[in-house]
Parts: C-alpha cells; structure tokens; sequence
C-alpha cells in the first residue's frame, strides 16, 4: 500500500484558514462596499443585518439590544 499525500498536514492548516479568513472578509466588504467605494448597508441581507450593531446613532443589532 502506498499513501501518496502531505505527511506534515497540520503544517499546511494555518496558511489555509488564513486564505479562507480572508476571503470570507473580502466577499463580506465587496457585499457593503460599491465599486465607487461607497458603503452601502442593506438591511434586507442577513449577513449585514446580523453584523451591523449600530447605525445613525441607534442599536439596530437585536442581540445587542435585548443586552442593553
């Protein structure tokens, strides 16, 4: 039998959650952010809804009301 494959796989594991971090948070920006760089929150998306805790001076976040 022979196992072709990386035998040091832990080494490999931070470089891959580091890329997945990272494109988690460039797909997050490119979802409130326009190509002209403006921010644009639509709180119609749960991701947006669920991330923003305050907007115009008010606690818009649901969890973070019920703690206040």
């Amino acid at each position: 039998m022979t196992i072709v494959g990386n035998s040091n796989l832990p080494s490999t594991m931070p470089r891959d959650a580091s890329k997945l971090y990272g494109k988690n948070i460039l797909n997050f920006l490119q979802l409130i952010i326009s190509k002209e760089g403006d921010i644009n929150l639509n709180f119609e998306d749960d991701l947006v809804k669920g991330t923003c805790i305050t907007h115009n001076g008010e606690v818009v976040n649901e969890r973070v009301k019920a703690l206040i």
